[in-house]
């Protein structure tokens, strides 16, 4: 007697419509009426189908053990690992298995791809433009590059007076004497045997005098400039 006769019989027995057995169960009429003819192709795989006969088993009060030791010799169900169950009911992949890709989802992984490459170029454009956007005008001042008759060479003092101002000093020799920002109201000197390069990053903030000398303003605010003092200036 096969697994769908047997819960037929049982059905029958219990004095149970198909309509019944399914609002007891909670399985398809139509479900039902295909398991009692030994068609479980609409379970949606092995493990729901046994599950299936097992409910109606019960609901039937017939022997659960019976009934699923009949269903699994004529289905041929053998013992399964975890992965084999999962996989039978498309949980997860063989392994191996190549999962295919819709071509929606591959074009929208490409439109969000160009519009990430769009945005890094305008934002890196914007701080190209922001950082470009003042002339780095070179000012040349008289520059000696010999030394001072006296010996006593050059001496700068840069005082930022009305803003702060990014400042950059070498010598002669191009060693840095001092880079950095300095904030408003502070003044340094500088010393070197045979000339001093100032670049300022904010030319209308500072006063500069040469050797005890006040020079005139280099550059209005902003405005980078880059001037030379030697030991004649």
């Amino acid at each position: 007697m096969s697994i769908g006769t047997s819960i037929a019989k049982a059905r029958t027995s219990a004095g149970l419509s198909i309509d019944e057995l399914s609002a007891v169960t909670n399985v398809r009429s139509t479900l039902l009426r295909e398991i009692e003819a030994d068609i479980f192709k609409n379970c949606g795989g092995q493990m729901y189908a046994r599950g299936h006969v097992r409910n109606i088993a019960t609901a039937l009060k017939a022997n659960e053990e019976e009934f699923l030791r009949i269903f699994d010799e004529e289905q041929g169900v053998e013992k399964r690992t975890m992965r084999d169950l999962l996989v039978e009911n498309s949980v997860m992949r063989q392994p191996g298995e190549t999962r295919k890709v819709s071509w929606k989802i591959l074009i929208a992984i490409s439109l969000i791809s160009l519009g990430l490459v769009g945005l890094i170029q305008i934002i890196v454009s914007n701080i190209s433009g922001t950082s470009s956007g003042k002339p780095d005008i070179a000012v040349s001042t008289s520059a000696s590059p010999t030394p001072s008759p006296t010996g006593q060479g050059v001496e700068v003092i840069v005082a930022t007076t009305r803003a702060n101002s990014w400042l950059f000093v070498s010598d002669a020799q191009g060693r840095t004497l001092f880079s950095g920002q300095l904030p408003q109201g502070v003044s340094k000197v500088f010393t070197s045997d045979t000339r001093i390069d100032l670049k300022v990053g904010n030319a209308g903030g500072v006063d500069i005098q040469v050797n005890g000398k006040q020079v005139e303003a280099i550059g209005v605010d902003s405005q980078v400039v880059s001037v030379s003092y030697g030991v004649d200036s």
